[in-house]
């Protein structure tokens, strides 16, 4: 990125590094949907091309949200990770969650994380940011107890899971 902004301006600055469709998508399915690879990004719902999404990606790690290593257990693979200012946007992601599942139509299965991103709030959300810090700053991964409740990506997981399990079983019955 050059040193030609439109302003000065926190809000635009930040437009200007993640205001495009695709970006703050990508983020979101790798924090939530634990994704890392280019073949399980192409796999958004929302349908994103190879080339968009090549593209996306470079300037993601060209901002430092991102960073591109070779895949160790895989030699034509590359392994994206966040890096700590892409792990810091998750409460923006939450905030922005919780504002579209109070004003717009989601659905449940897709709004459950939100709502229990919600109720979790930001102590969730820095349990959250934790668990992502272990898995992408390759931090050592702390171990929790059995007396623990579970991980911040354990509960949000079960939750989505449960939606999910709630729904087949609605469509059995109704079949």
């Amino acid at each position: 990125m050059g040193d030609e902004h439109r302003s000065g301006c926190p809000i635009n600055l930040t437009l200007e590094v993640l205001g495009d469709k695709w970006s703050l998508l990508i983020l979101r399915d790798m924090m939530f949907g634990r994704k890392r690879h280019f073949r399980e990004l192409m796999r958004s719902e929302e349908g994103i091309s190879s080339n968009i999404l090549a593209d996306r990606l470079k300037r993601l790690v060209e901002q430092g949200l991102l960073t591109k290593a070779d895949d160790p257990t895989h030699k034509q693979k590359a392994l994206y990770s966040l890096t700590e200012q892409g792990i810091e946007l998750l409460p923006v992601l939450a905030q922005m969650a919780v504002w579209g599942r109070k004003y717009l139509p989601v659905s449940e299965e897709l709004g459950i994380r939100a709502q229990v991103l919600d109720e979790g709030g930001p102590s969730l959300w820095e349990e959250f940011m934790s668990e992502l810090r272990e898995a992408h700053l390759t931090a050592p991964a702390r171990q929790r107890s059995k007396s623990e409740a579970p991980s911040a990506t354990a509960r949000l997981q079960a939750a989505y899971e449960a939606v999910v399990a709630k729904r087949k079983k609605s469509s059995a019955r109704r079949a």
